[in-house]
């Protein structure tokens, strides 16, 4: 509620310390998904006071704001060395799912007679986000079973002249593996297609991981055929959220993911992202961050990450019931449980520890498991981590797997849930042991469990509820 008179500074930070009390860290590498951490306080410090420099700054015409544009050359001038096309051109963006949106569009308006996406199932769902805001089609296409990489087969029997864009994962976030990028852009390249590479994850990592020793296949706007390609600096950039760069093979790409608009009687409007007012200070507090650490800095990182994630699936290995899925090149790990382990029961007691295991439901023949996103930080409580993965195993393995009712998933899938309102659906939920205010604390396997029991669409519209009824 808005107070009838305003409230002094320091009653309004100490209500935010308040509100913020059932938080979870975010730092120290507890909390394995969502956040980065160096593990280096004065990088994180520089990056919020450039980040406050630039608060007020609105990127929406860059005339009136010439620093902002300064920096963006300076931050996509970097990303485009880094990742195979000194110089190529790029825009700096909000997040992943804002750098794919542009990818997409691009892709839609340089070819408007064809609609649809190919992409592996286990690309990220900002691609179907995308579509769906777009009016595009998904054509998803199978991974390898074992290695969990995109079919080159079924990519290339896919395309057609109907496609407007082909897509391969650098790494795909569910099991941190490495589409075969050149196979599936020569085949884009082949038949007249445009080819993204979302390395919103991998586009600030792997390079630096090959530079530290790791084994990474060609991926990036030096493989031929590759015409754009996302990556994220607020995931192992270690920027403040949300920084993200989209380069372009060719300017003429980049300016097909711009829009412009002069049809009324106000001031003309063109923006280079989806948004139009938006702060400077995501840019600024990048810009610093890339500058505080330095190359240097960021493969002294690379070392520390991968060293953390080989003793992360080493360590796993070891733990009875548990399994690591595939063979990750950057640093995100899958582990899968068995029938004695239920990784959702798994993630809730690793809660209870104090760590946080991001729960990943099954698909597409891929078995549920949680992911840990190994960061700079990690390494410092690597051993400590596989003890609480262990003993969440154990504590998993003697309460059995997180019940479903009979019956409860087919009724779920019989309801009409567009005419139950968020209070009913709350209702609904306690009434099956599902009470949506204990979420944040932890307590979910319940409802993971029945998640995985739902077809994927069920599964959307049961997402949906829980997140107005949470909000309402």
């Amino acid at each position: 509620m808005l107070p009838e008179h305003g409230k002094p500074v320091p009653e309004l930070l100490a209500e935010l310390t308040a509100a913020r009390s059932a938080d979870l860290p975010v730092g120290g590498g507890k909390v394995t998904a969502y956040v980065y951490d160096t593990g280096l306080p004065e990088v994180h410090e520089a990056a919020r006071r450039a980040y406050l420099e630039l608060l007020d700054v609105n990127m929406l015409d860059p005339t009136v704001f010439p620093s902002m544009v300064a920096l963006e050359r300076e931050v996509v001038a970097a990303a485009a060395e880094l990742l195979g096309r000194p110089g190529a051109p790029g825009i700096f963006t909000s997040g992943g799912t804002e750098s794919i949106m542009l990818a997409v569009k691009a892709a839609r308006d340089a070819r408007p007679e064809a609609r649809r996406i190919v992409l592996p199932v286990t690309a990220h769902p900002a691609f179907h986000k995308a579509a769906h805001y777009l009016g595009l089609e998904v054509v998803p296409v199978p991974v390898d079973p074992e290695t969990f990489r995109a079919s080159v087969p079924d990519v290339e029997a896919a395309v057609d002249e109907r496609t407007a864009l082909v897509v391969a994962s650098a790494p795909s976030y569910p099991q941190g593996v490495v589409d075969p990028v050149t196979e599936i852009a020569a085949i884009a390249a082949a038949k007249g297609v445009l080819c993204h590479v979302d390395a919103c994850v991998g586009g600030w990592l792997l390079p630096w991981l090959r530079e530290a020793g790791a084994d990474i296949p060609p991926f990036d706007l030096s493989v031929p055929g590759v015409t754009s390609i996302s990556c994220d600096l607020h995931k192992y950039g270690y920027a403040p959220k949300g920084a993200s760069v989209v380069l372009f093979a060719d300017p003429a790409l980049r300016r097909k993911a711009y829009f412009a608009s002069a049809a009324w009687p106000g001031y003309p409007i063109v923006n280079a992202t989806a948004q139009s007012s938006r702060s400077a200070g995501p840019l600024a507090g990048a810009w610093a961050t890339l500058r505080a650490l330095g190359r240097a800095g960021y493969l002294e990182l690379a070392h520390r990450t991968l060293e953390a994630t080989r003793r992360l699936v080493k360590g796993v290995s070891e733990i009875p019931g548990l399994r690591v899925l595939g063979t990750p090149e950057a640093s995100l790990v899958a582990i899968a449980g068995s029938p004695e382990v239920d990784v959702f029961v798994l993630a809730e007691e690793a809660r209870r520890l104090g760590w946080y295991l991001q729960p990943q439901l099954s698909y597409a023949g891929i078995p549920a498991n949680v992911h840990v996103t190994v960061t700079g930080v990690t390494l410092s409580g690597v051993d400590a981590m596989l003890e609480a993965i262990a003993s969440a195993a154990e504590a998993a393995r003697r309460r059995g797997p997180a019940p479903v009712p009979e019956g409860l998933p087919e009724l779920v899938a019989s309801l009409d849930l567009d005419a139950i309102g968020d209070a009913e659906f709350a209702e609904l939920a306690a009434s099956v042991g599902i009470d949506l205010r204990s979420l944040g604390e932890g307590r979910s396997a319940a409802v993971d469990a029945l998640l995985d029991a739902l077809d994927p669409r069920t599964r959307e519209a049961v997402l949906v509820r829980f997140l107005s009824a949470l909000y309402s």
